[in-house]
């Protein structure tokens, strides 16, 4: 699913991924660890298309990212759904017709979008927000939003920017539940965390450390970022 060799990417003038190399297999489910700045945030980006690694081998879902031009990314986004730190919903719509969208631009037929938003709203708890704008929910409400809507499209990849980052300490455990769930039927998880908690509530997944750009062994120091609590007030 994921096969990268000895990328390296720069941002904004700084090297912010130096060799990396890691090979993810269909239907893995994998956490991406380190401390802030790391390059979780800059990996995730080069694995969505995001970015263009300067050198090195990128491969995602059979879509080689370094030959990958803006007429190809609708193919390489079909197959891949992201879940954003800053969420990207349209405050004016509301919260079904934000999760409704990532099926309308697929060209799923008003039937189907309709059973299978339905379906992940419930999932997901948001049905007395079905239809409120997205402007009037808190930072929890939108961020569950965002999830939906990655996981309402059936995705063969999901790449997560700590998507609990928001969520109480209930919902978010609820959300991992969610995410091994569609693991357990194929989809392929790489999701970014700080939380320690999250870590332990999917202990099976592999634990990939990012440190300076670079892969490498947990150290004390790496797994001291990792406690930063499940915030309240969702």
């Amino acid at each position: 699913m994921v096969h990268l060799d000895h990328v390296s990417c720069s941002l904004g003038g700084v090297q912010a991924l130096n060799d990396i190399s890691l090979h993810v297999e269909r239907g893995e489910f994998v956490f991406l660890t380190g401390p802030s700045g790391a390059g979780k945030t800059t990996l995730l980006r080069v694995l969505y298309g995001d970015l263009r690694p300067k050198s090195g081998a990128a491969v995602v879902a059979g879509v080689d990212l370094m030959r990958l031009r803006a007429s190809g990314l609708p193919e390489l986004r079909r197959k891949v759904a992201v879940v954003f730190q800053d969420f990207k919903v349209l405050g004016e719509r509301t919260v079904f017709e934000n999760i409704a969208l990532a099926l309308e631009v697929r060209g799923v037929p008003k039937g189907s979008i309709d059973r299978r938003v339905r379906a992940v709203i419930r999932a997901l708890d948001l049905e007395e927000r079905s239809y409120a704008p997205c402007a009037a929910l808190s930072g929890g409400e939108q961020q569950r939003v965002a999830i939906a809507r990655s996981m309402v499209v059936n995705p063969e990849l999901i790449l997560a920017d700590e998507p609990t980052g928001n969520l109480d300490s209930d919902l978010s455990r609820h959300l991992i539940e969610l995410f091994k769930q569609f693991n357990t039927y194929g989809t392929t998880i790489i999701m970014a965390t700080h939380n320690r908690e999250v870590l332990a509530w999917a202990p099976e997944a592999r634990q990939v450390h990012l440190v300076r750009g670079q892969i490498t062994l947990p150290t004390a120091e790496i797994l001291v970022d990792t406690c930063a609590p499940t915030r309240r007030g969702a």
